[in-house]
């Protein structure tokens, strides 16, 4: 720590972080919940279309994550520090590109140009001004403190504003969004998500400028100034285990969580035909999450996260292969158990971007240079397939069970739907168990050498 006139670490730090990850999971959450089911019940668009659009970004996705992470890592570090600075500029434009993903007032013209608006404006929002943003401020964590436990707390923290994210977006939005038919059916308003999207763009934006203007970074990097070897990042990404590790663990993590993410707004309104259980399951999984909060830095403390996420994997794929198996459709049992394994969700979660900050410590550590942005830019990637993948396979999915606006309650297609929503991401959580047992290799007993190596280094300095 050089500044020693430096406030030291304490809320303010804490609340800064959560009100940045607020304004990135306010869009992000809702694009991953409604995005498909917009474009699919209110503009018409084929299930398997909106799906190949967000896989496509994410091909698009790897130049701009990598070049955003080259930007960061080269930026000088200003009065405000190194990565602050980039929320500011890029705060406005993903706000406003976040709200105009969802133009209901466009659903009355031709299919090609609705195709052409949704390609354009996601790719605007996520491969370009969410890039913008989201690296800078997922690689802060590093300069705020270089305390494992202290990470451990930002963490948590980030979590937590997650987890008051998704308070509106899953138990209160469904509420306002969705009406019932003459029919008795559970149907989507495209004007309401329309104006709720545009006040979730707006929170977002004052919640990056909370956190620009109380963000204090403490730890000082020097930036990269060596041209960019493209040829070396990817040998990186194959001799640095900790990096692929947590590229793969993150791949399949968020296949899991969006796999399902995306499906609820099909199962609850179409197969249980009740979309008030979206508010129902999520609260619980919020409430099972802060209270995973209060003990998770002692427990990954004491055990490791290594091992913390483990248990987290093993839960979440047991609960989704249960409830495929038993294929119920009382909404009692299908709670109780998806419940049961949400708490390895709400672990995993809390812990995972203090592994993020473990895996920068040991490149750091092994190839003797600091890549916050880079190493973030590439585990943003890994995020962005893993969410782009989810969406593609649900909507590919869709299509092939005959799912349409027109077949939307039909017998067939919501038993399909229900398939769906358990096998995918029990398919990627039985793979994130094996990655974290086999490919990632940073036990407790390592990030702690590490941290102390670093602390070395610095002093010496």
């Amino acid at each position: 720590m050089e500044n020693k006139q430096m406030k030291p670490f304490g809320f303010k730090d804490k609340f800064s972080y959560m009100t940045g990850n607020i304004g990135c999971d306010l869009m992000f959450f809702l694009s991953s919940m409604y995005l498909l089911k917009f474009y699919t019940d209110v503009m018409g668009v084929s299930a398997a279309i909106v799906g190949s659009m967000m896989m496509i970004s994410r091909f698009v996705d790897a130049f701009t994550d990598v070049t955003m992470g080259q930007i960061v890592d080269r930026a000088p570090t200003k009065a405000k520090g190194k990565f602050a600075p980039f929320i500011r500029l890029a705060a406005g434009p993903v706000a406003l590109a976040s709200f105009l993903m969802y133009a209901s007032w466009f659903k009355d013209m031709g299919m090609t140009f609705k195709i052409i608006w949704m390609f354009a404006t996601y790719l605007l929002w996520g491969s370009v001004f969410y890039t913008a943003i989201n690296i800078p401020y997922g690689s802060m964590a590093s300069a705020i403190t270089d305390s494992p436990k202290e990470r451990a707390e930002l963490s948590k923290w980030r979590t937590i504003g997650t987890q008051l994210v998704l308070i509106f977006v899953n138990v209160v939005l469904p509420s306002l969004v969705y009406y019932t038919n003459e029919a008795g059916q559970n149907v989507l308003s495209s004007s309401k998500l329309t104006i709720a999207a545009g006040i979730f763009s707006i929170v977002a934006f004052i919640a990056f400028m909370v956190c620009y203007h109380m963000t204090t970074e403490r730890v000082k990097f020097e930036s990269k100034n060596e041209k960019f070897d493209l040829g070396g990042l990817l040998k990186s990404l194959v001799t640095n285990k900790s990096l692929l590790g947590l590229v793969l663990l993150s791949l399949t993590s968020l296949l899991g969580q969006m796999s399902y993410s995306n499906m609820q707004s099909y199962i609850y309104p179409n197969y249980f035909n009740n979309a008030g259980a979206i508010a129902m399951t999520s609260f619980i999984g919020i409430a099972i999450t802060l209270v995973c909060s209060l003990f998770i830095v002692q427990v990954s403390d004491k055990f490791g996260r290594k091992n913390v996420a483990l248990f987290a994997a093993i839960i979440q794929a047991a609960s989704f292969i249960i409830l495929y198996f038993l294929h119920t459709d009382n909404i009692w049992v299908w709670t109780v158990i998806f419940e049961i394994g949400y708490i390895g969700s709400g672990v995993f979660s809390l812990i995972t971007w203090a592994m993020l900050a473990d895996v920068i410590d040991d490149t750091e550590v092994v190839q003797g240079e600091r890549a916050d942005g880079t190493v973030y830019s590439v585990y943003s990637f890994a995020r962005k397939c893993g969410q782009g993948f989810s969406s593609g396979i649900a909507g590919a999915m869709l299509s092939m069970v005959g799912y349409t606006a027109a077949t939307a309650f039909d017998p067939e297609v919501v038993n399909s739907i229900y398939d769906v929503t358990c096998l995918v991401p029990a398919a990627a959580y039985i793979l994130l168990t094996l990655v974290i047992i086999f490919l990632y290799p940073l036990s407790k007993k390592r990030v702690d050498s590490n941290t102390a190596e670093l602390r070395r280094r610095r002093a010496a300095k």
